[in-house]
């Protein structure tokens, strides 16, 4: 029941074709064309170089860790003041939040 038919195949090409013009399909086409070539591509490389990749990506992990001690404590203070100041708004939008609640069950 739910399986495509023939005609509902040609129904559809007709539709394409009256919307998009047949002017249009065969540039729409190779457009598309062209993105796949491009996609395959892309994608056989990075089958190809996943192993020089992942050396490359252990060897800069080990090195991070060493060059990045310092810019780790101004991370952490900047976190710590950020979270400071999110406590800092949720207090003081518990009055207001608890007012809404009041207002709403009344």
């Amino acid at each position: 029941m739910g399986a495509l038919q023939p005609w509902h195949l040609i129904i559809l090409v007709l539709l394409v074709v009256l919307l998009f013009g047949a002017k249009r399909l065969p540039d729409a086409a190779r457009s598309i064309g062209k993105s796949m070539k491009i996609f395959k591509a892309e994608t056989k490389d990075m089958r190809e170089s996943g192993d020089a990749d992942t050396t490359t990506a252990e060897v800069e992990t080990r090195q991070l860790p060493a060059s990045t001690a310092p810019v780790q404590d101004s991370k952490d203070q900047q976190l710590a003041e950020l979270q400071r100041q999110i406590d800092d708004l949720k207090k003081q939008q518990a009055p207001a939040v608890a007012d809404q609640v009041h207002r709403n069950v009344s």
